[in-house]
C-alpha cells in the first residue's frame, strides 16, 4: 500500500488521480489534499477519501474548511501560502504528487524532495523555474522523481532498461492544439472560448491557453532537458495531431522507440503512482488499423513563438527560465480576463525575458527576486498595450 499526498486535488490532474486511486484502493491510501480554496469538490474528496492533513492555501477558505468538516474526526486542516509545501514536508505519505499549477508548486515539490519522499511531479514549473534545485535534490537517487506530463511519461518509458549513455535525442510530440494550421493574423483574434476549446486533452485553463500556444511544449523541452540530461540540441518537437504517439527515444545505433497509447491522462498517472508497476487503467485500447495513419508536422515558429522562446531561455539558464514563467503567467491571466489578444502573450513574455538582468541560481530567494521582477514588468507591459 503506497501512501499519497495530492497536491491540487481539486484540478484536471489531481481528480483524475484521485479516479486511480478508486480503482486501485488495495495499491494506494490518500493521507493527504490540497486545494486553493475550499468548494463542494474538495469536501466530497474529504469525506470519500477521509484524508488524515488537508491543505488550503486561502486562509479564509481554511477556516470555512474546519468549520464545515467539525463533524469528522482525524481530518486537520492547514491553511496559508506555505500550507501546501507544510502538507508534502510533514505528512506520512511515500510519494507526493505535485499538481499544483504555475510557480508556486516549486516550494513543496523540494518540501517534498528534502523530506526524502518520492515525488510524482505534474507541475511543469518545479523544473523550469528551479530545475538545478530539484535536480541537485535527486542526484544520486533518480528513482524518487516521476514524471506524470504524458510526454516525459512517454520517454521515460522508452528509456526504461536502456542505457543511458546510449541515448542520442528525444522528440516530444504536440497535437497542435486548437490553433493548428492558423497563421499568426488569425490568432490574434481568437477567442477566451476558442483557446479554450482543445481537440485531444481536458486540462485547467492556464495550461490550456499555454498549450495553445505551444508555450507548454517550450515548458517540456526545458523539463526533458532536466530530467533527461540531454542538450537543447538533442530534443525536438513535433506536431501530431492524432495525440497517439507521447514520445520517442533515437538511440546512437540509429534505433528509435516511441510510446503510443489513447490520450488520456490517467495513464500516465497511473504509471507514476504505482511506479515501477503497471496496472490496469481502464483506458481504451488502441486499434491501429481503425487509426488508420499517424501523421506528423514540422512546428510553425512564426506562428508559435513560444516554442523557440522557452528553447532561448533553457539555453540562456540562470534565471531566464523563472522570469519567462512569470510573465507567462501574469500574461495568460490577462488574456483570460479578456485584456490582451492571445499573441500577446508570447511578445510581452518575450520583452521580459529581454529586460531581465540574470543571476545564478543559488537559492530559492534568487528565484523569487527573478520572479518578482518578470511579474511587475508583465503587468506593465499589459497595462500599457
Amino acid at each position: 500500500m503506497r501512501r499519497v499526498v495530492i497536491l491540487g486535488s481539486t484540478g484536471s490532474v489531481g481528480t483524475q488521480a484521485l479516479d486511480v486511486v478508486r480503482r486501485h484502493p488495495d495499491r494506494f491510501e490518500v493521507v493527504g489534499l490540497a486545494a486553493a480554496t475550499s468548494h463542494e469538490l474538495l469536501m466530497g474528496q474529504i469525506r470519500e477519501f477521509m484524508p488524515p492533513v488537508v491543505a488550503v492555501s486561502n486562509e479564509a477558505s481554511a477556516q470555512d474548511l474546519r468549520f464545515a468538516i467539525k463533524g469528522l474526526r482525524g481530518v486537520e486542516v492547514l491553511g496559508g501560502s506555505e500550507a501546501a509545501e507544510q502538507l508534502a514536508r510533514e505528512s506520512e505519505a511515500d510519494m507526493v504528487l505535485n499538481a499544483m499549477v504555475g510557480g508556486v508548486g516549486l516550494g513543496p515539490t523540494l518540501a517534498a524532495l528534502q523530506s526524502g519522499k518520492m515525488l510524482a511531479l505534474a507541475n511543469k514549473e518545479s523544473l523550469i523555474v528551479g530545475g538545478e534545485l530539484v535536480m541537485d535534490l535527486v542526484k544520486g537517487e533518480p528513482e524518487r522523481l516521476v514524471p506524470v506530463d504524458s510526454e516525459h511519461a512517454a520517454l521515460a518509458q522508452c528509456l526504461r532498461g536502456e542505457h543511458r549513455e546510449d541515448l542520442d535525442s528525444v522528440t516530444i510530440t504536440a497535437s497542435g492544439g486548437p490553433f493548428r494550421g492558423w497563421s499568426r493574423e488569425e490568432m490574434a483574434r481568437a477567442s477566451v472560448k476558442e483557446t479554450l476549446a482543445h481537440p485531444k486533452w481536458k486540462m485547467g485553463r492556464k495550461i490550456t491557453v499555454d498549450s495553445a500556444t505551444l508555450m507548454n511544449k517550450g515548458f517540456e523541452v526545458i523539463e526533458a532537458h532536466f530530467m533527461f540530461g540531454l542538450e537543447y540540441s538533442k530534443i525536438d518537437v513535433v506536431v501530431h495531431p492524432e495525440s497517439i504517439v507521447h514520445g520517442l527515444a533515437e538511440f546512437t545505433d540509429g534505433s528509435v522507440i516511441a510510446q503510443l497509447s489513447a490520450p488520456d491522462m490517467r495513464l500516465p498517472i497511473q504509471l507514476a503512482l504505482a511506479y515501477p508497476d503497471r496496472l490496469g487503467s481502464g483506458i481504451e485500447t488502441l486499434d491501429l488499423t481503425r487509426i488508420g495513419s499517424l501523421t506528423f508536422e514540422p512546428v510553425d515558429h512564426e506562428a508559435f513563438p513560444a516554442l523557440e522562446l522557452a528553447f532561448r531561455a533553457g539555453r540562456l539558464g540562470q534565471t531566464f527560465p523563472a522570469a519567462m514563467n512569470a510573465a507567462n503567467e501574469v500574461a495568460v491571466a490577462a488574456f483570460l480576463d479578456k485584456k490582451i489578444p492571445l499573441t500577446r502573450i508570447s511578445e510581452i513574455v518575450d520583452r521580459v525575458v529581454d529586460e531581465h538582468q540574470p543571476a545564478e541560481i543559488v537559492s530559492v530567494v534568487t528565484l523569487e527576486r527573478a520572479d518578482a521582477f518578470a511579474r511587475q514588468r508583465a503587468a506593465e507591459l499589459i497595462e500599457t498595450a
